[in-house]
């Protein structure tokens, strides 16, 4: 089966996180199909970006409980899409929670329907999120990274084109995108590349300093007991123990 679509028009790849059971979960399948689409974009110079973008009503749920992926195989996603020699721009109609957080902060450019939520919902299953700090530090305003890292609330579009979490928002993403994917395509491919660069520079040595740490504190997290109830509760749709 497969989870990742692909179409190209005009130097723009289009790849679609299409695994509608899970409303597009991290699954370890969905994380491993996401990198080999990846590089073969890198290779192809037709490729001038790419937009990663969903189908259903979830950019991304987070880590599939049920099929979650190895952390340094997320580590090494987050950090192909911050390193790949072309744009990547996230293109998201619909909610982004916990991992899909981490995924879309890695993107070049993300933009945003205004129907569209978001919330850090790892402490509420009794883990926090690690791995996917790697991009969302560098990137999002700290004071209300921690608000949202601290309660799981969930928060608008607006709210996340302020703090840096998407570029821009709009009633209308295609409209929002269509000067930016304009834009990209009147770039030089040598140039994007090289300003890419510039650009991530800080992203990347937050992966050089923190990514053994991170992985290994998310690894402990998700075997921890907390971790066992939350996920449990989760499930079951049930609050967890902790709850007071």
């Amino acid at each position: 089966m497969t989870l990742i679509g692909r179409t190209r028009a005009r130097g723009i790849e289009t790849l679609t996180l299409d695994s509608p059971h899970n409303r597009n979960a991290l699954s370890a399948a969905l994380v491993g199909e996401l990198a080999s689409r990846l590089a073969d974009c890198a290779k192809e110079d037709a490729v001038r970006a790419i937009v990663l973008t969903h189908t259903g009503n979830t950019f991304s749920a987070g880590a599939d409980l049920k099929d979650p992926p190895d952390p340094a195989a997320l580590v090494e996603l987050l950090r192909q899409i911050v390193e790949l020699g072309k744009p990547v721009v996230a293109r998201i109609t619909g909610h982004v929670r916990a991992g899909g957080l981490g995924l879309l902060a890695a993107c070049d450019i993300a933009a945003a329907s205004t129907e569209s939520t978001f919330a850090f919902t790892e402490v509420r299953i009794g883990v926090a999120p690690a791995v996917i700090s790697l991009t969302l530090l560098p990137r999002t305003d700290p004071r209300a990274l921690a608000r949202h890292y601290l309660t799981g609330e969930r928060f608008d579009a607006a709210e996340a084109a302020r703090i840096g979490l998407v570029t821009t928002a709009g009633d209308d993403v295609d409209a929002v995108l269509e000067p930016i994917l304009d834009g990209l395509r009147r770039a030089a491919p040598e140039a994007l590349a090289e300003t890419k660069q510039l650009l991530t520079a800080r992203v990347l040595e937050t992966f050089d300093r923190d990514a053994a740490h991170l992985t290994a504190l998310s690894a402990r997290l998700f075997a921890s007991p907390h971790a066992r109830e939350g996920m449990t509760a989760f499930l079951e749709r049930r609050d967890p123990s902790w709850l007071v």
